[in-house]
């Protein structure tokens, strides 16, 4: 009892460092820097709404950049029946303005995921100008969320840094202790990981 309690006190060091190190896998973040606009991710919510309203109110950019959340073919089924529509986006305008936030802009897209969002950003940049910006993540998209950006806006063309929102529930030091914390890291590594094998070269 007492080499199987020894060798479990051994252990369970090096099993954390190992699992701190796989959480920390999907985190990188840059500091803050004056930027022309925030960004907010598609998928970071009121993570995402909270930090760039920090941001802001620091003065580090003068306005925020929400994308566009057109109907999926259900969303208009729906409204077809005669249901009103929830508009992601128009919720996310409305928080950003009651939190002091009075410059908020609309990226246009057509359809979902990060790939799409990431070209929708390029346009948008383009089109406005925009010469730097800080895009506002959930901390586990972070380390997947810069590479995609690189790719997407080129090399110095227009420069950027990728925040983490402090109010993200991923803990990436313990992550293994809550059900959702192990969802995230499954899902998010394994996107991470095709992520490297399609563009080894981020």
């Amino acid at each position: 009892m007492l080499c199987v309690a020894l060798l479990t006190a051994a252990v369970a060091p090096i099993r954390d460092a190992l699992l701190r190190a796989a959480g920390n896998m999907l985190v990188c973040e840059d500091r803050p820097i004056h930027a022309d606009v925030i960004v907010i991710s598609v998928d970071s919510d009121g993570e995402g709404v909270l930090e760039a309203s920090d941001l802001v109110h620091q003065r580090l950019a003068p306005g925020v950049a929400i994308f566009a959340d057109p109907p999926t073919a259900v969303d208009r089924e729906f409204l077809r029946r005669g249901l009103p529509y929830h508009d992601a986006a128009a919720e996310e305008a409305e928080e950003l303005h009651e939190l002091g936030v009075t410059s908020v802009a609309r990226i246009p897209r057509v359809v979902q995921g990060t790939h799409d969002e990431m070209s929708a950003l390029r346009v948008w940049c383009q089109s406005h100008a925009v010469s730097s910006l800080m895009f506002v993540s959930t901390t586990d998209h972070t380390r997947r969320t810069r590479r995609m950006l690189r790719r997407a806006l080129g090399s110095g063309a227009i420069r950027f840094a990728v925040i983490g929102s402090k109010y993200s529930d991923f803990d990436p030091d313990g992550w293994w202790l809550s059900r959702d914390g192990v969802r995230i890291e499954i899902i998010e590594s394994q996107k991470l990981l095709l992520d490297v094998l399609l563009h080894p070269f981020s």
